[in-house]
């Protein structure tokens, strides 16, 4: 599902299945679409796991670099 979301221009998708991957992917690398596996996370962590991303803020500063090379990838 995340593989296919980071096709789409503008998208990244992260894969997550704990708070803490939820909450840095977002806080490090400005995720904007959280893919989460029905087969691998139960209802109630999945929600934790949504909470988490969803209350994280993009630190900037040093990590705006990785994120502008990132998206300089999409005009190649």
């Amino acid at each position: 599902m995340s593989m296919c979301a980071n096709k789409m221009q503008g998208i990244r998708a992260c894969c997550c299945s704990d708070t803490f991957s939820a909450e840095f992917t977002r806080r490090h690398n400005n995720a904007n679409a959280l893919c989460l596996g029905g087969r691998v996370v139960g209802a109630g962590l999945a929600c934790q796991i949504v909470d988490a991303f969803l209350n994280a803020a993009f630190e900037g500063g040093r990590h705006q670099q990785r994120i502008d090379k990132m998206m300089a990838l999409e005009n190649h």
